[in-house]
């Protein structure tokens, strides 16, 4: 846990069966996680289908590399954000009533943000959430680069995907 008792915030970008960012903000002793099949976006208002996924562990917050395949989430996973997050009020009682709104300190996203539970539909095994950039000094307009193409790499190792799965095979 970093400093001060702050919340870890990351992002993975896990190419598994498909590619898709792994959304993570810390609760307690464990991470919650979204999975993000298109990615965050910095463009104010634009909404991101993430649907969430079974808590990590706060030792997975790190994990760069590749997994087995076979094995759950098989494929390769890129740390390409970190930093922390806070949370605007009691972080459980917003996810319970399904709109959480926050502000994070990353190296690649930064500012407000929220999560808003959708209306789930019959037989969907999963929830699904909106991932969603606030209006703020942070955001892009439309039409500005897209923070995933402009900023591929991990923030660890400054490998993409690619250089990861061929060091691999």
């Amino acid at each position: 846990m970093p400093e001060g008792g702050a919340l870890l915030y990351r992002v993975q970008k896990h190419a598994a069966r498909r590619l898709h960012y792994d959304f993570r903000l810390q609760l307690g002793s464990v991470l919650k996680s979204w999975a993000v099949t298109r990615g965050p976006s910095l463009v104010a208002g634009e909404r991101r289908l993430a649907v969430a996924v079974e808590d990590h562990g706060l030792d997975y917050a790190d994990y760069e590399g590749v997994i087995a395949p076979g094995s759950y989430g098989a494929g390769v996973v890129l740390l390409w954000d970190r930093g922390t997050w806070e949370p605007d009020g009691d972080p459980a009682t917003a996810l319970a009533a399904g709109s959480l709104a926050f502000t994070l300190h990353g190296e690649k996203l930064s500012g407000r943000w929220r999560l808003t539970r959708m209306r789930p539909r019959p037989h969907e095994r999963h929830v699904s959430w909106l991932l969603i950039k606030s209006h703020d000094a942070a955001a892009r307009r439309t039409g500005e680069p897209d923070i995933l193409e402009e900023n591929p790499l991990s923030v660890v190792t400054g490998r993409t995907v690619e250089d990861m799965a061929a060091a691999a095979a």
